[in-house]
């Protein structure tokens, strides 16, 4: 991949220009560390045949730098074998390597030992950081520059970092620079990108020369206000002489349009194409509010599912395709303004509407609906004829072209008006593509306007007419396809015969339940413990993704307090199981009066993926594992004797000594201080740890411990005392009469002496793998809480789909080598689950042995721990 050609790639207004040629792109997101290595190819030939002309490709920095200094770049994280195949089908790529990447991705791809070096801060200009930067770049660059388009490649852009105007970065510019430097430093000569997650954009890019803006847009599908928000940015990056390119938005192709008609020149809806989270590989994040779980099946509703079955959105995403290429050069230079005053509609629409001025004549305006009901657009009269009115499907975006000049098509006259969309042109005639009725308005020179109304098509039968234009020897010849029979790949020929609509999906196949499963005699664990004077965390023990246990003798303690313990902890007091924990980290107290020992195995489920103070846990680079376990050896209730102050000398001198937010006042609202000392010392004027709880947070407190801000949330109102700290304490909350906060001070002592086994996810695979006897196990089988067995299925050949059914139980699947996903069946601990089906799991045709390995573990609540059924069903792939 270093022979050197003639393409080129550049940025000008009008878009990404590739090869000299001006296009408006279409770029769906494909991740191959998210589909197995043999579906590559077929996955990339389905997006080539969608009618988009570019990928988008995170890199993941964890997933080839699998433990410090362990590079792989081979079998599934083969990369340079990905872009390869994209080239191979057509593709161009823009390439995303952060070193930071999000897409729910376990650490947003941030290897999960960084922050064990300490004073290691993370996305910042900071030497240890950037050391490791440097040595994930040095791997990653070379295989992309080698993969350019000047180089017979697939790489058109590449992107550095993502969405850091959602970071508290502090010095932007030094950071970004050096990620440019670093680029350009390894042979990087396509665009170099950064985008913007809310609309920041020198939070984005640090105002670094050399990195282009982009943008990314997740709005409401049903928002009024797209446009009006879209133009903003398209006129703020035509002043710098920049195009707009969204790298990511929504997937909704009524929603793209209106990102078109806006001056989008590059639109990439993200996971166009879905995908799997194989391994231990989601992420937990907040999605709105903290906590939850990204779930195994990777799925946002885009038009190829996550085992590459394409939804309707298909047959949407040929025809805008096949719109962007009939317009070409014209639609990339056009102009964008507002269509205020063009139309009216009797539904509900956008507030600002949006329209595109074509070079070369004509304008494209956008029309949405933003209803479930059909509605109709009239515009007024403005070519000497009645006022015209076309249809409005429910719930769409029409793209009507108004005044385009027909010779660019070796056609004679005018497009006055076309409300369907416009998928081919040609001397032979008119190609448009639609699911209702249409109207038409053309008109030859010298001639007047002549308006037609098309009835609607179906698939497999295309409306077709012969326009006559009333001046002699002028007639087009128009078709009216219904959007299944659009191909984006081959150019619409007017006289082409129909193929009878795109062929349907073909029909799963459901195989028979299981009735009965083969129990295995294999451990869940190891057993090999090293010791430990405090419980460390799973990463310390060079577990980066999968299992850590602990054990330790409690020696008469009658409660605990657990800090930090993320992400699934399951404890046992005398062996007899606890109602798990998914706490993402918050501080809870642990009665243990009368047990002798505690243990505890704790499950990553994923690093958090961004960065929220609200939960230890949520924080980008938090640890996993038990975190600090402490004896409470003293309680005190310091809710009373807060000297009250506020802004403005408010309520005076000498201060008044309230109970916490306990201050009466007419100030709603305004932020007040309570500030007192706390008594730290015992008797003999030993300094101890504590722990501050503060009852009744709403949202979120601030707290200075002896000068140093803290921020105590509802999610977790604990704050931690070193020793000799809490000597002067203040905290700041808005006042609300009435509101009250009380406050408690538990002195503490480390839990010391613990057992721990190492168990990362390659030693769980090995386990999964190793040969064993077994027995039948009829289902349902129900397990006592905390008992953790292994199973085995029998199962069909090809792809397949799992799904599971049962109350209480965590399942693991295991086949082809690798950890198919988990699933947490119905059960009140059980967090909240993001992204696609948390109930099912895909078995890869090209994995699958005939046999899947189960690691069931139950848990404790109100009901039995049961596995009740295993359902399979047939996939694609």
């Amino acid at each position: 991949m270093t022979t050197q050609t003639d393409a080129t790639v550049g940025l000008r207004p009008s878009g990404l220009v590739l090869d000299g040629t001006e296009q408006v792109h279409l770029c769906a997101s494909l991740f191959y560390f998210r589909v197995p290595r043999e579906a590559w190819a077929d996955r990339l030939a389905q997006v080539a045949a969608s009618g988009y002309t570019l990928v988008d490709v995170y890199v993941p920095w964890n997933f080839h730098e699998t433990a410090p200094g362990r590079w792989d770049f081979t079998g599934r994280r083969d990369v340079g074998e990905f872009l390869d195949l994209a080239r191979d089908a057509g593709l161009g790529v823009i390439a995303r390597p952060g070193p930071y990447i999000c897409s729910e991705w376990d650490g947003g791809a941030l290897p999960a030992w960084l922050t064990l070096e300490d004073g290691l801060a993370l996305r910042q200009a900071e030497p240890r950081y950037l050391r490791h930067v440097e040595a994930w770049f040095d791997q990653v660059l070379p295989l992309l520059a080698a993969r350019q388009r000047d180089r017979g490649g697939a790489v058109v852009a590449v992107q550095v970092e993502n969405e850091l105007d959602f970071f508290d970065t502090a010095d932007r510019p030094a950071y970004l620079t050096r990620l440019h430097d670093l680029t350009v430093s390894h042979g990087i000569t396509v665009p170099v990108v950064a985008c913007a997650g809310q609309g920041d954009l020198a939070g984005a890019t640090g105002g670094v020369d050399g990195i282009t803006p982009a943008f990314n847009f997740y709005p409401d599908d049903l928002s009024p206000f797209v446009e009006a928000e879209v133009r903003q940015y398209a006129d703020l990056v035509a002043g710098r002489g920049e195009p707009l390119l969204v790298m990511e938005t929504n997937r909704r192709h009524a929603t793209l349009r209106r990102l078109l008609v806006s001056g989008a020149k590059v639109i990439a809806p993200y996971l166009q194409a879905s995908g799997f989270d194989f391994g231990y590989t989601p992420s937990v994040g907040n999605w709105g509010d903290p906590g939850g779980f990204m779930s195994h099946d990777y799925d946002f509703g885009g038009y190829l599912d996550p085992v590459g079955a394409p939804r309707p959105e298909m047959a949407e995403a040929r025809v805008l395709a096949r719109v962007l290429r009939t317009l070409g050069p014209a639609l990339a230079r056009s102009t964008t303004a507002s269509a205020d005053g063009a139309f009216r509609v009797d539904v509900a629409t956008s507030a600002s509407p949006s329209r595109l001025v074509l070079d070369g004549g004509g304008e494209l305006i956008g029309i949405p609906n933003l209803t479930d009901d059909a509605g109709t657009a009239a515009f007024p009269a403005w070519f000497g004829g009645p006022e015209v009115a076309v249809p409005l499907p429910a719930a769409s975006c029409l793209l009507v072209l108004r005044d385009l000049p027909l010779d660019r098509f070796g056609l004679p006259g005018t497009l006055r008006l076309a409300s369907a969309d416009l998928v081919g042109a040609g001397p032979d005639g008119i190609v448009l593509a639609t699911t209702g009725a249409s109207v038409v308005v053309l008109e030859a020179p010298g001639g007047r306007p002549v308006l037609v109304e098309l009835d609607a098509p179906a698939p497999g039968a295309p409306v077709r007419t012969r326009i006559e234009a009333g001046v002699d020897g002028v007639a087009w010849a128009v078709v009216v396809r219904h959007p299944a029979d659009v191909d984006a790949d081959v150019d619409v020929d007017v006289d082409a015969p129909s193929d009878g609509g795109a062929a349907a999906d073909e029909a799963t196949t459901e195989h028979p339940p299981f009735t009965a499963l083969t129990e295995l005699s294999l451990p869940a664990r190891t057993g090999h413990t090293t010791r430990h004077d405090v419980p460390p965390s799973s990463e310390a023990m060079g577990v980066y993704r999968g299992r850590t246990h602990y054990s330790t003798d409690l020696d008469g303690a009658d409660e605990l307090l657990v800090e930090g313990a993320s992400d699934i902890v399951d404890l046992a007091l005398d062996g007899a199981a606890l109602p798990t924990i998914a706490g993402f980290g918050a501080t809870f107290l642990l009665p243990v009066a009368g047990a002798a020992r505690l243990d505890a195995t704790v499950e990553t489920w994923g690093h958090a993926n961004f960065d929220d103070v609200r939960l230890p846990a949520l924080r980008l680079g938090s640890l996993r594992g038990l975190g600090r376990v402490w004896t409470v050896v003293g309680r005190s209730d310091v809710s009373a004797l807060w000297r009250v102050s506020a802004a403005g000398g408010w309520p005076g001198e000498p201060a008044p000594l309230r109970t916490l937010a306990g201050w009466s006042s007419t100030r709603v609202g305004e932020p007040t201080t309570y500030s007192r000392g706390l008594a730290i010392d015992d008797d003999a004027g030993d300094a101890h740890h504590h722990a501050l709880r503060l009852a009744g947070v709403a949202g979120s407190v601030q707290v200075s411990v002896d000068g140093v801000a803290h921020t105590v949330t509802e999610d977790d109102p604990w704050l931690h005392l070193a020793p000799g700290a809490g000597r002067a304490v203040a905290i700041t909350v808005p006042h609300q009469p009435g509101a009250g906060l009380a406050a408690e001070l538990l002195r503490l002592e480390p839990v010391s002496g613990w057992d721990v086994e190492a168990q990362p996810d390659e030693v769980i695979l090995d386990l999964s793998q190793a040969v064993a006897a077994g027995e039948s196990a009829a289902l349902p089988l129900e397990l006592a809480p905390g008992e953790e067995r292994w199973f085995e299925a029998t199962v069909p050949s090809g792809g397949l789909s799992l799904g599971f059914e049962g109350a209480q139980v965590r399942v693991s699947a295991f086949a082809g080598g690798e950890l198919l996903g988990r699933v947490w069946l119905d059960d009140p601990a059980r967090p909240r689950f993001t992204g696609g089906d948390p109930g099912r799991l895909w078995l890869p045709a090209a994995w699958n042995d005939r046999t899947v390995r189960l690691l069931v573990r139950a848990t404790r609540g109100a009901e039995a721990s049961v596995l009740a059924g295993v359902r399979l069903t047939a996939t694609q792939g």
